[in-house]
């Protein structure tokens, strides 16, 4: 144990923020930008598959569906390979780790945030689409503008859950060189040599930490889409001492006696 306070002693800034400022940003910092960028900038392409699958029109749905099983279908380090081969052929010039992470990452969770959209519009009832193109609304509009901002809502904790997976995806950047939270570990590791359990025992902590954290979150935020769906009220309990209100007593029906 002492030995693992020492490690963070004397490495803690090189697992916060990787060699900046006198290098590339990197450890914790660099990993929690390349997540959240990842997962913004995928979700505009999630939206777009997730409608394209929805579509009547067969041009959409069926390209949509072939690049989402496939994307969900190949394990991650393939994808990262082909975008690092890819990328540079396509633009004519080499790209920087960070950015050829980034790009996967987007088509990655584009992928698997589509059927997260998916099935939040597919949970909506059918009447409020049906009211919505009886009053005049174009398909795309009562996705937009009815359907959408409802499953959004309901998404959320699921969107949560797939931002801690992206979080733990951003280990595989490694294998390019992304001076992300794991190549900051390594770098520690091939210092000391001696002490391998120690700091990936720190390294597998700090993803517990936040992970777990943003679990709790996202828990939190489901309990409260349930409350609000549910339409529950706190009431509040009746102060000690206080009488219930009683209703006016009804005088008792009266029976005529016959003579």
């Amino acid at each position: 144990m002492y030995s693992v306070y020492e490690i963070l002693r004397d490495n803690w800034l090189l697992l916060l923020v990787g060699q900046y400022p006198s290098g590339p940003l990197g450890g914790i910092v660099a990993t929690l930008i390349l997540s959240v960028l990842g997962i913004v900038l995928a979700f505009p392409l999630s939206v777009l598959l997730a409608l394209a699958r929805l579509s009547p029109w067969r041009l959409l749905r069926w390209p949509a569906t072939v690049l989402v099983y496939v994307v969900r279908g190949v394990p991650l380090l393939m994808v990262i390979l082909w975008v690092y081969f890819l990328v540079p052929i396509l633009i004519g010039r080499e790209v920087s780790g960070f950015t050829t992470m980034l790009c996967t990452l987007v088509i990655y969770e584009g992928a698997y945030l589509s059927e997260v959209v998916r099935a939040g519009i597919l949970s909506l009832p059918k009447g409020q689409s049906e009211a919505a193109r009886a009053l005049g609304h174009s398909h795309l509009g009562t996705m937009w503008f009815v359907i959408l901002p409802q499953a959004l809502y309901n998404m959320l904790p699921s969107m949560l859950s797939q931002f801690i997976s992206t979080i733990k995806e951003t280990t595989l950047g490694y294998v390019i060189n992304v001076q992300e939270l794991t190549f900051a570990a390594n770098q520690i590791n091939n210092q000391l040599l001696t002490k391998p359990f120690q700091v990936f025992f720190i390294l597998a902590l700090t993803y517990y930490v936040v992970c777990f954290s943003l679990t709790q979150l996202a828990q939190w935020l489901e309990r409260r889409i349930a409350h609000k769906r549910l339409g529950a009220t706190p009431v509040k309990p009746a102060e000690e001492g206080a009488s219930l209100p009683t209703s006016p007593a009804t005088p008792a029906p009266t029976v005529a006696t016959l003579p």
